[in-house]
Protein backbone atom coordinates (compact mmCIF):
# COMPACT_ATOMS: atom_id res chain seq x y z
CA UNK A 1 0.00 0.00 0.00
CA UNK A 2 1.38 3.75 -0.89
CA UNK A 3 1.83 5.94 2.17
CA UNK A 4 2.32 8.67 0.41
CA UNK A 5 -0.84 10.18 0.24
CA UNK A 6 -1.85 9.73 3.80
CA UNK A 7 -1.21 13.23 5.09
CA UNK A 8 2.22 12.26 7.03
CA UNK A 9 1.65 8.93 7.95
CA UNK A 10 4.28 6.88 7.77
CA UNK A 11 5.27 3.35 7.83
CA UNK A 12 7.27 2.11 10.84
CA UNK A 13 8.86 -1.43 11.67
CA UNK A 14 6.77 -3.29 14.54
CA UNK A 15 7.40 -2.76 18.17
CA UNK A 16 7.36 -5.67 20.74
CA UNK A 17 5.24 -7.54 19.00
CA UNK A 18 2.81 -4.44 18.49
CA UNK A 19 1.92 -3.16 15.38
CA UNK A 20 2.00 0.85 14.58
CA UNK A 21 -1.36 1.85 12.20
CA UNK A 22 -0.90 3.69 9.60
CA UNK A 23 -4.49 5.43 9.10
CA UNK A 24 -5.82 7.63 6.54
CA UNK A 25 -8.27 8.99 8.63
CA UNK A 26 -7.67 8.74 12.38
CA UNK A 27 -10.42 8.66 14.68
CA UNK A 28 -10.80 7.35 18.67
CA UNK A 29 -9.23 9.35 22.30
CA UNK A 30 -5.90 8.93 23.14
CA UNK A 31 -5.13 6.60 25.28
CA UNK A 32 -1.24 5.90 25.13
CA UNK A 33 1.76 7.86 24.45
CA UNK A 34 5.35 6.77 23.91
CA UNK A 35 8.23 5.96 21.59
CA UNK A 36 9.90 2.60 19.94
CA UNK A 37 13.45 2.53 19.14
CA UNK A 38 14.37 0.62 16.34
CA UNK A 39 18.09 -0.09 13.74
CA UNK A 40 18.00 3.00 11.52
CA UNK A 41 18.95 0.34 8.81
CA UNK A 42 17.17 -2.50 9.74
CA UNK A 43 19.18 -4.63 11.82
CA UNK A 44 22.53 -4.64 13.40
CA UNK A 45 25.74 -2.36 11.36
CA UNK A 46 29.47 -4.11 11.73
CA UNK A 47 31.85 -1.74 13.05
CA UNK A 48 32.41 0.73 15.76
CA UNK A 49 28.63 2.43 15.95
CA UNK A 50 25.01 2.03 15.64
CA UNK A 51 22.24 4.25 14.46
CA UNK A 52 18.77 3.74 15.75
CA UNK A 53 15.70 5.63 14.54
CA UNK A 54 13.00 6.32 17.60
CA UNK A 55 9.47 7.04 16.24
CA UNK A 56 7.18 8.70 19.19
CA UNK A 57 3.70 7.16 18.47
CA UNK A 58 0.14 8.34 20.01
CA UNK A 59 -2.01 5.14 20.95
CA UNK A 60 -5.86 5.28 20.43
CA UNK A 61 -8.59 3.84 22.35
CA UNK A 62 -8.99 1.31 19.87
CA UNK A 63 -5.60 -0.22 20.25
CA UNK A 64 -3.75 1.49 17.26
CA UNK A 65 -0.31 3.25 17.67
CA UNK A 66 -0.02 5.89 15.38
CA UNK A 67 3.30 7.86 14.87
CA UNK A 68 3.78 11.40 15.04
CA UNK A 69 7.76 12.18 14.78
CA UNK A 70 10.76 10.50 13.89
CA UNK A 71 14.05 11.13 15.20
CA UNK A 72 17.16 9.01 15.55
CA UNK A 73 20.76 8.62 17.53
CA UNK A 74 23.53 6.81 16.79
CA UNK A 75 26.01 5.06 19.74
CA UNK A 76 29.66 4.63 19.19
CA UNK A 77 32.72 3.30 21.00
CA UNK A 78 36.41 3.45 21.05
CA UNK A 79 36.89 0.70 23.17
CA UNK A 80 35.36 -2.73 22.14
CA UNK A 81 31.89 -3.14 21.04
CA UNK A 82 29.03 -0.57 20.51
CA UNK A 83 27.02 -3.12 22.66
CA UNK A 84 29.29 -3.80 25.84
CA UNK A 85 27.97 -2.57 29.03
CA UNK A 86 24.59 -1.78 27.07
CA UNK A 87 20.90 -3.09 28.93
CA UNK A 88 17.42 -2.63 27.77
CA UNK A 89 17.20 0.31 30.64
CA UNK A 90 20.56 1.91 29.42
CA UNK A 91 18.66 2.23 25.58
CA UNK A 92 15.22 3.08 27.22
CA UNK A 93 17.17 6.17 28.58
CA UNK A 94 19.00 6.79 25.10
CA UNK A 95 15.55 7.16 23.96
CA UNK A 96 13.94 9.18 26.09
CA UNK A 97 17.50 11.61 26.19
CA UNK A 98 16.27 11.94 22.41
CA UNK A 99 12.98 12.91 23.16
CA UNK A 100 13.03 15.11 26.35
CA UNK A 101 13.99 18.80 26.08
CA UNK A 102 17.49 19.49 25.44
CA UNK A 103 17.92 22.44 27.99
CA UNK A 104 17.36 22.56 31.53
CA UNK A 105 15.17 25.67 31.40
CA UNK A 106 12.17 23.71 29.84
CA UNK A 107 9.27 24.33 31.79
CA UNK A 108 7.98 20.72 30.73
CA UNK A 109 9.32 17.76 31.37
CA UNK A 110 8.30 16.62 28.41
CA UNK A 111 7.60 18.76 25.06
CA UNK A 112 3.68 17.88 25.30
CA UNK A 113 2.44 21.21 23.91
CA UNK A 114 4.44 20.43 20.32
CA UNK A 115 3.41 16.68 20.82
CA UNK A 116 -0.21 17.16 20.91
CA UNK A 117 0.35 19.91 17.94
CA UNK A 118 2.11 17.33 16.31
CA UNK A 119 -0.83 14.96 16.39
CA UNK A 120 -3.36 17.54 15.82
CA UNK A 121 -1.87 17.87 12.25
CA UNK A 122 -2.63 14.64 11.98
CA UNK A 123 -6.32 14.85 12.62
CA UNK A 124 -5.95 13.21 15.92
CA UNK A 125 -7.51 15.86 18.84
CA UNK A 126 -5.80 15.78 21.73
CA UNK A 127 -4.35 18.35 23.97
CA UNK A 128 -1.13 18.51 26.17
CA UNK A 129 -2.91 18.74 29.31
CA UNK A 130 -4.42 15.37 28.13
CA UNK A 131 -1.06 13.87 26.68
CA UNK A 132 1.09 14.70 30.20
CA UNK A 133 -1.79 12.56 31.93
CA UNK A 134 -1.17 9.59 30.47
CA UNK A 135 2.18 7.05 30.75
CA UNK A 136 4.74 7.20 28.72
CA UNK A 137 6.23 3.96 27.26
CA UNK A 138 9.35 3.43 25.58
CA UNK A 139 9.28 0.16 23.54
CA UNK A 140 12.56 -1.88 22.08
CA UNK A 141 11.62 -3.40 18.92
CA UNK A 142 12.40 -7.39 19.60
CA UNK A 143 15.51 -7.03 17.10
CA UNK A 144 17.15 -4.45 19.49
CA UNK A 145 15.91 -6.42 22.75
CA UNK A 146 17.69 -9.46 21.20
CA UNK A 147 20.38 -7.91 20.35
CA UNK A 148 21.04 -6.48 23.71
CA UNK A 149 21.44 -9.69 25.16
CA UNK A 150 22.98 -11.56 22.78
CA UNK A 151 26.52 -12.69 23.94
Amino acid sequence: MDMSDHRGWSAHPEGAGHPVEHLAEPTGRVVGIGAICDFRTGAPEPGPSQSFSVSEFVVLEDGRRVVIDHRGFTLGSNVGTVRAGLTPQAMSQQVLNVVLPDDDESEEEHPWSWLAELARTHGIDVTADELKELQYEVVLTDGVTQWLVTP
